[in-house]
């Protein structure tokens, strides 16, 4: 049987290679061979063959090999020996090793059964080799006993150091945390075999960190050692962790770790105003919810434990100001609550607060967690728009208010202490009518042309307030004007009506149904009368009745009417309103006599077959006097175009030169003129109207407005009731020049040696123009001569 050789040579005494020599007997499904190691026969291979299959005490004497890892030595490392009981030692057998490293790792003398390894063995990488061991017969070949499998383990030496595999280590403990506390396990692995001596057991130590902090020798958990470590006084920590194996004994493989430990922060610092006071200054025309200042409290916290809240708990000022608190950057932003006004109220006082809305229990005694600063807000003053005395104005007028009329007194004032003059205006973008002035200094509001509901019946124009002593300060205020109606519009018909009636027609027969309408709108609601004009009141042909309903009809009088007698009436209706005072209107209906059938269905309205030729159709003469109309109407407008165009002079272009003279009529001659214009017709019209007198010296061009003015616009004696009147007659007559005319003349000197005097045409010509000519038109233009430099045919001036 098979035995494994123990090592009897000098490399058992070094422990490299030793092959720990333990007998084991294992079971064989064959019977035991006989002692020579003589070679099998075929009968024989066969008979093993078969017998391998029945149960037999094996013959292999086996052991398991051990060896050392990390060999360094030049020589293979003897690992065993194998041995078959069929050795002789005559080198008959052959020993062959199969399996795991085999020629690789491990190498076989195929005549001794030394087994050697030629590698350098790591358990780490490798705890143990599984192989397979046979002998042959070196002759024939074959096995002289059957193949069997061993094990080689490789035995472990403290050649690795613990590893931190998960470092560096960041952690995190809140400040000012008590003794003991937890704040991170670091844990170091050690690659020995941990089954084996002490190759694997671990130590920690701390080598820097002491005393902050402390290490479980056995677990590696890291805990505070010192109590009140304070964030604001030093908040990161650099912790080193030695892991040392062989239990910590001298001579251990050792590994270190780096562990960061910040201090998080807790809310241990109450907040605090850098500032007991602040001064701050706000322009009183700052609008609502604008910034005045900002107030700050400082934290040496940080997060959710800084978190201000500012309030304002006492001062003049709290229905004024408002604050608020920036998440941001944690400051007090301080606005305006209400409008401000330096005449009224120049400074405030307000008291500030500044709290931590989120507070911890165990910190209490080191509070309190707010404080108070004081702040004082001046307003400055700044020149302010005039304000008027209400935000709005509603003025009802009635339409037939007389031009000049005053209809509201718009008042308004400067806020300012200097309380500047104020002039007034209306912004004539909301009057584009131009139907009201405003007095400029007293702010009286008129009217300039007269009001017409029906036409508009709201005006909303905005009057302006300006100081005097700076424009640029405008206030404004809206004046919403109502018209009122007046019952000014008489009532008409709602449509042009046309009756027709048969000749067939009985007495008492309805042709028309007729209404009216009123641009006048009554609060009583319209009602109309109507009644047949004076000079058709015995009308002997129709009749009217009224309904009572704002309707009438136009009833037939007679029967009996004949187109060839009279084909066309027409009826005068007088129509009156209920207003006061009444008016009325005549509206006229126009009745044609038709030929009809016996049931009253209208044949035909027309007379032209009793005196038209048969050929001319009633549409032929409606075309031919419609052609009639429109030669007559373009006769008319060329007629009336040639009137108001004035013909110019023909002259030459070059002498188509022209300036304007203006004169006035109101120039004043001194005392001696006593035909200069009366300021007193401007106070009273009428009679100046009776005691104007002309200009003798000239023919006067324009005669005075005033007899053009209606005297019920200047019923109030008031001179600006006489100017608006007047100037919306003006506008009203485009025929009518203003008081200061302007004469135009077309051309000068036409006819004259001197030709044109203009300088006008100076600037086309030289600049050394000669004007000696002049010496020659006689002496009437002598002082002209002097004033152009010309002189006389001797040399000297004149």
């Amino acid at each position: 049987m098979w035995t494994s050789g123990r090592m009897s040579n000098a490399k058992n005494l070094f422990g490299l290679g030793v092959s720990l020599y333990f007998w084991g007997l294992m079971d064989l499904t064959t019977t035991v061979l006989s002692g020579s190691a003589r070679p099998l026969t075929e009968g024989q291979e066969d008979n093993l063959s078969d017998k391998l299959h029945q149960r037999m005490k094996r013959s292999w004497v086996w052991n398991q090999f051990f060896v050392l890892e990390e060999y360094t030595g030049t020589d293979p490392l003897y690992v065993g020996k194998l041995h078959s009981d069929m050795d002789r030692g005559d080198g008959s057998i052959k020993y062959i090793l199969s399996g795991e490293g085999a020629g690789i790792v491990f190498t076989i003398d195929d005549t001794t059964g030394d087994i050697h390894a030629i590698q350098r063995l790591d358990r780490e990488e490798r705890s143990q080799y599984t192989l397979r061991a046979q002998a042959l017969d070196r002759r024939t070949g074959r096995p002289m006993e059957p193949e069997s499998e061993f094990i080689i383990k490789i035995q472990d030496i403290n050649d690795n150091e613990p590893k931190f595999l998960d470092g560096p280590y960041v952690a995190s403990v809140p400040e000012m945390s008590p003794v003991g506390t937890s704040v991170i396990q670091v844990t170091a692995t050690d690659a020995d075999d941990p089954t084996y001596g002490n190759s694997a057991r671990v130590v920690y130590s701390i080598l820097q960190g002491q005393p902050y902090f402390s290490v479980d020798s056995r677990t590696g958990l890291i805990r505070t050692a010192l109590m009140n470590m304070d964030r604001e006084a030093k908040e990161y920590y650099e912790v080193i962790i030695q892991a040392k194996d062989m239990g910590g004994q001298l001579g251990g493989l050792a590994g270190t770790t780096t562990v960061n430990i910040s201090l998080s922060d807790v809310n241990d610092n109450p907040p605090r105003f850098p500032q007991k006071h602040y001064q701050m200054s706000v322009l009183e025309s700052a609008p609502i919810s604008s910034t005045v200042g900002r107030v700050v409290a400082k934290d040496l916290d940080e997060g959710i434990n800084a978190e201000m809240k500012y309030s304002l708990v006492d001062g003049d000022g709290l229905d004024v100001f408002d604050i608020n608190t920036d998440p941001n950057y944690q400051v007090g932003i301080i606005t305006v609550r209400k409008p401000l006004s330096f005449e009224s109220k120049k400074s405030y006082t307000l008291k500030v607060e500044g709290a931590n809305p989120h507070l911890e229990m165990r910190f209490l005694n080191l509070g309190p967690f707010r404080d108070t600063t004081t702040v004082h807000i001046s307003v400055e003053d700044v020149d302010e728009p005039p304000v008027f005395e209400t935000s709005i104005y509603f003025v009802e007028v009635p339409e037939d208010v007389e031009i000049g009329t005053t209809i509201q007194i718009i008042s308004a004032k400067d806020p300012d202490v200097t309380n500047n003059s104020i002039r007034y205006s209306i912004d004539r973008s909301s009057d584009p009518g131009r139907f009201f002035y405003v007095d400029i200094t007293s702010g009286a509001l008129m009217t300039a042309r007269p009001l017409d509901r029906e036409d508009i019946s709201w005006h909303n124009i905005t009057v302006l307030a300006m100081e005097l002593n700076n424009p640029s300060q405008v206030g404004s205020v809206s004046v919403t004007v109502k018209v009122l109606d007046v019952n000014d519009n008489a009532p008409e018909f709602a449509r042009f009506y046309e009756a027709f009636v048969c000749e067939n027609a009985k007495a008492g027969q309805l042709i028309q149904t007729v209404s009216a309408i009123d641009r006048d709108d009554p609060q009583e609601g319209q009602h109309f009368y109507y009644s047949l004009a004076p000079e058709a009141a015995n009308n002997p042909n129709f009749t009217l009745r009224d309904n009572q309903d704002n309707t009438a009809w136009i009833l037939t009088r007679r029967s009996g009417f004949r187109q060839n007698e009279q084909n066309t009436f027409y009826l005068p209706i007088l129509i009156s309103d209920n207003g006061r005072p009444v008016l009325s209107s005549t509206g006229t209906l126009t009745v044609h006599v038709c030929s009809c059938d016996e049931e009253g269905m209208v044949m035909s309205c027309n007379a032209e077959a009793y005196v038209l030729p048969v050929s001319l159709s009633r549409g032929a003469l409606i075309a031919i006097l419609a052609c009639i109309f429109v030669l007559l109407v373009l006769v008319l407008l060329i007629l009336s175009m040639r009137r108001q165009r004035k013909q110019p002079y023909i002259i030459d272009e070059e002498e188509n030169i022209h300036e304007n003279i203006v004169r006035y009529d109101d120039e004043g001659g001194g005392e001696e003129d006593t035909e200069a214009f009366d300021i007193a017709a401007m106070w009273n019209p009428r009679e100046a109207q009776l005691v104007v007198k002309n200009r003798q010296d000239m023919l006067p061009e324009i005669e005075s407005l005033s007899r053009y003015v209606p005297q019920a616009c200047v019923m109030d004696n008031n001179v600006h009731n006489y100017v608006l009147a007047k100037l919306y007659e003006a506008d009203m007559d485009l025929w009518a020049p203003p008081f200061d005319s302007l004469q135009t003349y077309m051309f000068e000197g036409n006819g004259s040696v001197a030709e044109s005097l203009s300088s006008l045409q100076s600037v086309t010509t030289d600049s050394d123009q000669s004007y000696d000519y002049l010496t020659d038109w006689g002496p009437r233009f002598k002082k002209l001569a002097e004033m152009y430099g010309a002189t006389d045919s001797s040399g000297a001036l004149w």
